[in-house]
């Protein structure tokens, strides 16, 4: 009986944002699946989930998606959590998965346990329609990162991104040349103690944070509307 990987989505601040089915599984299952296990372990102490972890991130080696994969065949149930919200979102994840897909042939069961999702959570109380938007996951760092802003700048729909608080300024100042009479939203550190949520065209914004330092740390969830 091979065993099945449940994919458990977390709290993205909150800790109180966690389902109940969420927490069935993760006391049930033989192990659960970290990005990191330090992470991970403040939110089973806090529902006191004595079950196991193992670290499983982008720089895990093959050797270890080996044991993984050695775990399902030996009937062993897993869950996979991220540091926040849901895994294989712009999470290294993904690549397991689909070679478990390859691996087993469509035997190993993959369930989702949906829950918290920044993406989501921003859209939801960003008052811009998500009837059709692109989601872009993390910017990229140098390379193809002014190809992305003029592919923004051009097209008709709503997009979505993350952004870290290293580059936030940069990423609102390259808006600001690109589409300059666009509306932004920024969501910032949301569900947790200082969330917020900005509008504004990218100069308004971009003086904002500048004014308000302390306002420039944190997770960014960046929505940009076409004008």
């Amino acid at each position: 009986m091979i065993g099945t990987l449940y994919i458990v989505a977390t709290p993205i601040g909150n800790l109180e944002d966690i389902t109940l089915r969420a927490l069935r599984i993760l006391k049930e299952v033989d192990y659960i699946l970290c990005e990191d296990t330090r992470t991970t372990k403040k939110l089973l102490d806090k529902y006191d989930i004595k079950t196991k972890t193992i670290s499983y991130h982008a720089h895990s080696t093959e050797a270890k998606e080996l044991s993984i994969m050695n775990m399902l065949k030996s009937g062993e149930n897993l869950a996979m959590v991220s540091d926040a919200g849901t895994p294989c979102i712009s999470d290294p994840g993904v690549l397991l998965i689909s070679n478990i897909y390859k691996e087993f042939k469509g035997e190993a069961l993959i369930v989702p346990i949906p829950g918290p999702s920044a993406l989501v959570a921003a859209l939801s109380a960003s008052g811009v329609s998500s009837a059709e938007f692109t989601f872009l996951g993390f910017l990229p760092q140098k390379k193809g990162r002014e190809t992305i802003f003029r592919k923004i700048a051009n097209s008709k729909r709503v997009m979505v991104f993350y952004e870290s608080t290293h580059r936030i300024l940069k990423t609102l100042s390259s808006l600001n040349t690109h589409c300059p009479q666009f509306h932004i939203v920024i969501g910032r550190e949301l569900t947790k103690k200082f969330e917020e949520f900005i509008h504004g065209t990218p100069d308004k914004i971009l003086e904002y944070l500048t004014n308000n330092t302390e306002k420039q740390k944190g997770e960014f969830v960046v929505i940009v509307e076409p004008r």
